[in-house]
This record gives C-alpha cells, structure tokens and sequence, in this order.
C-alpha cells in the first residue's frame, strides 16, 4: 500500500492491535492534561484565524516547542527530535553504523 505508513498498515491488517490502540488512545486524550493543550491549540488558532484569515496558516499547525507555541508544517510537526524530551525518547537515539 504505496503513500501509507508501516504502523497504519499494520493496524490496518491487525484489528485487534487496533482496538487495543484506540482504547488506549481515548483514554489518553481524555487526560487533564492533553484536554488542556488542545484547548490552549484551539484558542490560540482562533485568534489567529481572527487577526490574519484561517488561510493563512493553510497546511500548518500549531506546535509546543521549547520555544513556545510556533507553527509548523503538519509533516514537521509529527515528533521533531529538538522540541522536548519527550518527543526525542519516543523516537530512540541515534544508530550506530559498524
């Protein structure tokens, strides 16, 4: 399946793994924690939208870096290896060439 990642292929041949996936992931977004970013995302875009038109941010989204909320391309914004220490340990350190 050319143009799809190997995760999405797998959960797509994988129904099980999937539920397992969702259910895990639904109780992630219902944290305190993540409601608060996603509604701090959604406010901040909405000013945005207000004071320069929603398409002018067509093909970006809205980011917490280090640096505080920046835009970025979507496909930047999946787990830059420099914005947090979280994103740099779910992505593994460097391989070694022998």
């Amino acid at each position: 399946m050319p143009g799809t990642s190997r995760s999405a292929q797998y959960y797509r041949t994988h129904p099980k793994a999937r539920a397992k996936k969702k259910e895990y992931d639904t109780k992630f977004n219902q944290k305190k924690e993540q409601v608060e970013k996603r509604v701090e995302l959604k406010r901040e875009n909405a000013e945005h939208d207000r004071k320069y038109g929603k398409a002018s941010r067509k093909g970006k989204d809205l980011s917490h870096t280090s640096h505080g909320l920046v835009y970025k391309s979507t496909s930047a914004n999946r787990g830059s290896k420099s914005d947090s220490p979280g994103d740099r340990r779910a992505r593994g350190g460097k391989s070694r060439r022998r």
